[in-house]
């Protein structure tokens, strides 16, 4: 079966949470895109073995099913695979291609998007930069927004986001509090920016990837979004850009304001970090820095701070595993994409 340009996808992905989900707001007040919740699709429920790998109807209905609950409860919600059975039947029935996991996940994505009168799907899971081959292969008219920020930005992010509760994600467990307190170490951050920013490289000059830097969009937000909208070709909305101050993990919530807040930008600067945690991001990310035009500040350190970073280092590392288990279908796969 051939694929129309009725098909196109968006995929948002990148090394930063913050980034694709302001991206993630800006496409989603589009009258054209709907605006999908983080499926993880790619990593936790498909892994390389099964992009050959047809599905009977039963099964295809149980993945979808799957991509239905997550849609609609929540990615951290425990898994009712039963709840959204029936309509995961009526997604798989209506599908004319053989039963590939993607071809299920592009039958969901096209079955929400009208469900909502909306007839371009956009999906952000920022992981999915380790998968951006893949997604290409298999969704020929993919469209991929890949976003890039200052690793020191990102490093804040991260060390303040399982915080996120009390500034408006009350629906954070203490469980997903305490994974993310675990996640954070100012090595293991670093060294998975240097891979996402490997990752992407590999597709710079793609003509269907389009990498926006973060501090460019909230400081030229208007012209980084029309750009945009050329490459994804659609039509520029001046309501784009009014997106709601919500999920920074740097400050509360503010859902009554709008707006793309330039200050956003270089807030790593204003304090959170010691000098300690911007030594290890430099030095780790110093070359990738440069080449996206970062400025690398002198900062420094503390000898004893340093050491006890790299002593904790393989400790945080072995429990960051254990803690997301989980969350992957196939671990050494995960592990060699986000380690390379």
């Amino acid at each position: 079966m051939a694929v129309v340009e009725q098909e196109k996808i968006i995929f948002i992905v990148g090394n930063s949470r913050s980034g694709t989900t302001m991206m993630r707001r800006v496409l989603g007040n589009h009258p054209d895109v709907f605006m999908l919740e983080e499926l993880h699709f790619f990593e936790q429920l498909w892994s390389t073995q099964d992009k050959q790998k047809v599905l009977t109807q039963d099964e295809a209905a149980l993945l979808a099913s799957k991509l239905v609950f997550i849609q609609r409860d929540g990615y951290l919600t425990a898994m009712q695979t039963d709840k959204y059975l029936a309509e995961a039947h009526s997604i798989v029935q209506a599908i004319q291609e053989p039963l590939f996991p993607h071809i299920v996940l592009k039958g969901f994505l096209f079955h929400e998007s009208a469900l909502h009168g909306k007839s371009i799907p956009c999906e952000k899971t920022p992981q999915d930069v380790f998968y951006i081959g893949e997604i290409l292969e298999l969704f020929p008219h993919a469209r991929i927004i890949n976003m890039v920020r200052d690793p020191r930005g990102v490093l804040l992010s991260q060390k303040r986001k399982w915080q996120r509760k009390k500034m408006g994600a009350g629906f954070m467990t203490k469980k997903e509090q305490r994974r993310l307190r675990i996640n954070y170490h100012p090595i293991t951050i670093s060294k998975l920016w240097n891979s996402s920013i490997r990752a992407a490289a590999k597709f710079k000059e793609h003509p269907k990837v389009h990498n926006v830097i973060f501090e460019q969009l909230v400081n030229a937000s208007e012209q980084e979004v029309r750009d945009l909208c050329a490459f994804l070709d659609i039509s520029f909305h001046p309501d784009m850009l009014r997106i709601p101050q919500v999920g920074s993990s740097n400050e509360a919530d503010k859902p009554d304001a709008f707006g793309i807040k330039t200050e956003r930008a270089g807030n790593w600067e204003k304090g959170g970090l010691n000098a300690a945690e911007v030594w290890f991001c430099q030095r780790i990310c110093g070359d990738n820095m440069r080449m996206y035009g970062y400025e690398i500040k002198k900062m420094p350190a503390s000898p004893l701070l340093i050491l006890a970073y790299y002593i904790s280092f393989p400790f945080k590392l072995v429990l960051a595993v254990l803690f997301n288990l989980h969350r992957m279908k196939n671990i050494v796969e995960a592990i060699k994409r986000r380690l390379s």
